[in-house]
């Protein structure tokens, strides 16, 4: 049983809980040529009582002390942040074969000390004494802030450099809610809130879903003007909740069309290698399920109590990302070297990109995250960058910009193109709109992992909103 020889770990000291940061430092990475020239960390941060997160830190390749702290989180819920780092924007990049690294020369933290934390318990590495993986919103925003506060415990040295939270997907709930939380705290020098492809309001991302899906080609003419029949008005269209029955029907055979299993819910153009949207699939002595995506409550449920079906049959169940494999990253990380040079216990369990125990117990208590963004921007006065590759299907650029445009935000700059220099001339990122205190901005060509699909383009707008230079 793991639950006493965790415990008997906890007393001897083998936790690093109270450990010093020594302690947590990652000497040699397996799958590394080259060890890097700045110190990296790995070791478990108490959340909550009897939870600890695991999390894995690299500091700043520039002056560390000088450069912002940045913390990455992941959404799902329950995805792991080390998809963050090893597949996104950490200082390295897992290869196919699930062995070896590469060096990313867009590494996020080329300027800034970022902290990767997999949460809530029950994701990744991390856990709980009592093995209870049941949370939700609220407790997920506490566990994260108190798991901050042990962070800064072990390194109080970066106490006073400017902070700002990161995230993607369902982050666009944890990042918000955690920034409240830390906004009372006047020993946090947070500056800022950055948020990729991130959920904000069920409805406007369910509803925007059929218009992103007919202005991208995946429905017709005539299906749109079906739609637009049975279920607009003057006031608008709803897509999510309709109550005639000619509605009902234009809806279904819309979303028949355009959730086509072999289409890549993250990215449109990009190929569906495996899994789908909803999928579960036996294996035999196991079960692979492939979660929906950020469509709504309801589709999450439906699919919860799918999962719940098929957990009576006493298989392990592992939860994967639609179209995205994954094998890389699980062979890395379950490697015993790679655990080993992480200071993960023995008695963990098998790491997995996505925690079915999580995403099937996680209370979804928020809807939308109207009133959070105001606090923020009008009360706090934070700065946020929202931004949105603009292939992605599952939190897709309409519904984010139409949930920005609800805010009634004051307007300073109109919709327009930002750059970069791809090292022989300037060319055309994305599209921005500026607004008091927050950015929202697209990245062309790029799905729901924007610094997977466009690398140099996502450390430069990562770079602009660190420096706070205008797009």
């Amino acid at each position: 049983m793991m639950f006493p020889l965790l415990l008997c770990a906890l007393f001897l000291g083998l936790l690093p809980a109270e450990a010093a940061p020594e302690d947590d430092k990652i000497s040699i990475l397996p799958g590394l040529n080259n060890q890097p020239s700045f110190q990296q960390f790995s070791g478990f941060l108490n959340a909550s009582s009897g939870k600890y997160f695991h999390y894995w830190f690299v500091e700043c390749q520039e002056d560390p002390r000088s450069c912002p702290l940045v913390l990455w989180l992941n959404g799902g819920p329950g995805c792991s942040s080390l998809a963050g780092l090893l597949t996104e924007h950490g200082p390295f990049l897992i290869e196919p074969d699930g062995r070896t690294l590469k060096n990313n020369k867009h590494s996020w933290n080329k300027i800034a000390n970022v902290l990767y934390l997999e949460s809530p318990a029950g994701v990744g590495f991390s856990f709980s004494d009592d093995k209870n993986y049941k949370t939700g919103d609220t407790q997920a925003a506490q566990d994260n802030y108190m798991a901050l506060k042990d962070f800064f415990r072990l390194y109080p040295e970066f106490m006073e450099n400017d902070f700002y939270i990161t995230g993607e997907s369902y982050g666009g709930f944890y990042v918000p809610s955690l920034a409240l939380e830390v906004s009372t705290d006047s020993s946090i020098n947070l500056k800022g809130l950055a948020i990729g492809n991130g959920i904000t309001d069920y409805t406007l991302n369910h509803n925007s879903f059929l218009y992103f899906a007919y202005y991208h080609g995946l429905l017709d003419s005539t299906t749109w003007s079906h739609l637009e029949s049975a279920c607009c008005e003057k006031k608008g269209c709803s897509f999510l909740k309709p109550t005639g029955t000619l509605c009902k029907i234009a809806i279904n055979i819309a979303n028949f069309k355009a959730r086509n299993h072999k289409l890549n819910i993250y990215n449109l153009y990009q190929p569906c290698v495996e899994g789908e949207p909803g999928d579960i699939r036996d294996f035999g002595d196991h079960i692979k399920a492939y979660h929906p995506g950020m469509m709504s409550a309801e589709i999450h449920s439906q699919f919860s109590e799918k999962l719940r079906d098929m957990s009576r049959l006493n298989k392990t169940i592992s939860m994967g990302v639609p179209c995205v494999n994954n094998t890389d990253l699980t062979i890395y990380l379950n490697n015993p070297e790679v655990r080993s040079a992480l200071h993960i216990l023995h008695e963990l369990p098998r790491w997995e990109i996505c925690s079915e125990e999580v995403f099937q117990n996680f209370n979804r208590e928020v809807r939308d995250v109207h009133d959070q963004y105001l606090e923020i921007l009008n009360k706090k006065k934070y700065r946020m960058l929202v931004y949105s590759g603009d292939t992605d299907m599952a939190c897709n650029f309409l519904g984010i910009e139409w949930f920005v445009d609800s805010l009634d935000l004051e307007l300073q700059e109109s919709y327009h193109p930002w750059l970069y220099d791809d090292g022989q001339q300037s060319q055309i990122a994305g599209y921005a709109k500026q607004y008091t205190n927050l950015t929202l901005l697209t990245v062309k060509g790029a799905g729901h992992m924007v610094p997977t699909d466009k690398p140099e383009e996502a450390f430069h707008m990562f770079r602009q909103f660190i420096n706070n230079e205008p797009f």
